[in-house]
């Protein structure tokens, strides 16, 4: 598990004060950990890229005013216009406390079905889990190397050391389908059946 480090300076609140803060180049966000009152903080965007872009869900060490928190991102608004990050939530974290974070999924291997010509249908990007902050995995890997066409992993197909899955057991993370002109044909050849029947019943 990787830990960030974000350094960021505590803010005025209101709205006058936020907008403020973005005039002058700045992010605004805000710190929470449950039974203590929230921080609100303000840092440069670029101490947010290695946050916000990147595939891996990570631990995030805020430094404010000379304390450090561990916490990792909750919640980021975009401008709809520009696209740029314009506000940031937080969340604290406790080292004897689980916490509920979604993880991305990192497909390994190449599927036999894929050789085959078969398609693979990544369905699941990110799963829902429970763990300790220390036990949290930057990603969960999946390998496919097996799966051949028409096969199907699901969540209960995986595990990972130390951590509860939160999604339901039945969903799927990747498939590997037939080549769409297989499904074409498919779809052709059973539609003069269906116009025959279709005829008998008018008659």
């Amino acid at each position: 598990m990787a830990e960030i480090i974000l350094n960021a300076e505590r803010r005025e609140t209101g709205k006058k004060a936020a907008k403020a803060t973005r005039r002058s180049g700045m992010l605004t966000g805000n710190y929470y950990l449950h039974g203590t009152e929230p921080i609100p903080i303000a840092t440069h965007p670029l101490a947010m890229r290695h946050i916000v872009y990147t595939k891996d869900t990570n631990i995030v060490r805020l430094n404010v005013d000379g304390t450090s928190y561990d916490c990792i991102l909750k919640d980021i608004s975009f401008d709809p216009v520009t696209d740029r990050i314009v506000h940031f939530d937080l969340q604290g974290v406790s080292a004897n406390e689980e916490i509920e974070v979604e993880v991305p999924v990192s497909l390994r291997g190449q599927a036999v079905g894929v050789r085959d010509g078969g398609i693979v249908e990544f369905v699941l990007h990110k799963i829902r889990i429970a763990c300790l902050p220390a036990k949290m995995p930057e990603h969960i890997d999946v390998d496919i190397s097996n799966l051949a066409i028409n096969s199907s992993l699901h969540v209960s197909d995986i595990s990972v050391p130390n951590v509860r899955m939160l999604e339901r057991p039945e969903a799927v993370i990747v498939s590997i389908v037939p080549p769409r002109s297989e499904e074409t044909e498919a779809g052709t050849a059973g539609e003069p059946e269906l116009v025959a029947q279709k005829g008998r019943k008018e008659e």
